[in-house]
């Protein structure tokens, strides 16, 4: 039996870095199945214009992360950056994040999320992506 057949069927996440033209930067936080309509989002977000990928360069920058590795985890020290968490992902019993590197998985109850999101000393919010 491979090792991804015992665990359990835990959802995991994808993290989006999103910046609008102002160059003010989102952290997107979203279940990997799903697809994010950015047009939409930046609705929301009250985001002015459209949003785009941030690039790898700003994502060092703000979040001192390189492209792939990227999770809500790297929110511990930022200020200039919002994040979005997904509503389903809030509302899980157990999510999987990357650790702040992609060849590992760190699964967390939604008490500890609770308590990491409320730890959070940026903007943030949950909504419906």
């Amino acid at each position: 039996m491979k090792l991804k057949e015992q665990l359990p069927n835990i959802l995991h996440t994808k993290n989006l870095f999103l910046k609008d033209e102002n160059k003010k930067f989102f952290l997107v936080s979203m279940f990997a199945h799903k697809r994010l309509d950015l047009k939409s989002l930046a609705k929301k977000l009250h985001a002015k214009k459209k949003l785009s990928f941030a690039s790898a360069e700003q994502l060092k920058e703000k979040l001192n992360l390189t492209p792939g590795s990227v999770s809500i985890f790297g929110m511990i020290h930022a200020t200039e950056v919002y994040l979005v968490l997904d509503k389903q992902v809030w509302e899980a019993p157990v999510v999987g994040f990357h650790p702040n590197i992609n060849t590992a998985t760190l699964e967390i109850t939604h008490e500890d999320l609770e308590r990491f999101y409320n730890s959070l000393k940026t903007k943030k919010q949950i909504m419906e992506l």
